[in-house]
C-alpha cells in the first residue's frame, strides 16, 4: 500500500474511532510506538496520520505526554476562510444531505438591493438550503446572488456545489467575504425547516462575498443551532 494512503487511511481510522467515542475527549491516544504495531508501520507514518488529527481538530499534541483527543461533540466551521458547504463537508467526514426548499427569480427590495449593492428591481437568486448532518436538521443556508453574475441555476447545483458551478463551469473568481455573526432568536422559518425543539436561539452567520474584482455578487444568512458547532479561528500576534 503506498505511504500516502497508508496514513491517510491510519488518520481516517482513528478519526472515526474518536468520533464514536472509542477514545474519550481528554484522555491520551496509544502512543507513536503502539501505533506503529497496531497499524503495522512506521512511526513517519504515524507521525503523518497524528498530523493530520491535530490539523483537523481530533487531538492537540503534547511535549513529552503524547497526543491528547479533544472533544469533536460540536462541529468545527472557520470563522476566517471563505469555503463551500460541500468543502466543508469533505473535512468534517459526517453523513450529511442537503435538501432544496427553494430556488426562485425575485427583485431585489430596498433591504436586498444594499445588501448586494445592486439597483432597486435588479433580478437575484434566492435560494433556501437544509443541511441534514448525522440525521438532524442543523442548518438552513439562505442565499442571494446576482443573477447579472450567475445567468442560471438548478437544484441540482444548488444540492451539489454552488461555488464549484461558479468557478469551474463560469469562471468566476470568488475572492473574499465580510462576515458577521450574531445569535438570534429562532424564526418560524427555522422551526420548518429545521429541528430545533426546545432551542429559542440559533447562530447566524452572514457573508457579503466578492469577487476578485471587489464586486459583491453574493448575500448569504447560514442559520445554525446552537449546540452543534462551534466557529474556530487562528490568530497569531503581531510582534
Amino acid at each position: 500500500m503506498a505511504t500516502t494512503n497508508k496514513y491517510m487511511n491510519i488518520f481516517q481510522e482513528l478519526s472515526d474511532e474518536i468520533e464514536k467515542g472509542v477514545y474519550e475527549p481528554n484522555t491520551l491516544l496509544p502512543s507513536e510506538h503502539e501505533l506503529c504495531e497496531r497499524f503495522e508501520t512506521s512511526r513517519e507514518t504515524i507521525r503523518k496520520a497524528l498530523t493530520l488529527l491535530s490539523q483537523n481538530g481530533f487531538i492537540q499534541k503534547m511535549q513529552g505526554k503524547g497526543s491528547l483527543v479533544l472533544d469533536v461533540s460540536k462541529m468545527s466551521f472557520p470563522v476566517s476562510g471563505l469555503v463551500s458547504f460541500k468543502e466543508l463537508q469533505q473535512s468534517l467526514g459526517r453523513n450529511i444531505q442537503t435538501t432544496v426548499h427553494k430556488l426562485d427569480l425575485t427583485e431585489a427590495d430596498e433591504i436586498l438591493s444594499t445588501q448586494l449593492e445592486c439597483d432597486h428591481g435588479a433580478l437575484v437568486w434566492e435560494i433556501a438550503r437544509a443541511r441534514t448532518i448525522q440525521g438532524e436538521r442543523v442548518i438552513l443556508d439562505k442565499d442571494w446572488i446576482l443573477q447579472s453574475h450567475v445567468p442560471s441555476l438548478t437544484k441540482e447545483i444548488c444540492s451539489d456545489s454552488i461555488y464549484a458551478h461558479l468557478e469551474q463551469n463560469l469562471g468566476l473568481n470568488i475572492s473574499y467575504a465580510k462576515k458577521e455573526i450574531t445569535v438570534e432568536p429562532v424564526s418560524e422559518e427555522d422551526r420548518a425547516l429545521l429541528d430545533v425543539d426546545g432551542y429559542s436561539h440559533i447562530v447566524l452567520v452572514k457573508n457579503f462575498v466578492h469577487l476578485e474584482d471587489t464586486t459583491i455578487f453574493q448575500y448569504t444568512e447560514s442559520r445554525h443551532r446552537l449546540d452543534k458547532f462551534k466557529f474556530v479561528d487562528f490568530a497569531r500576534r503581531r510582534k
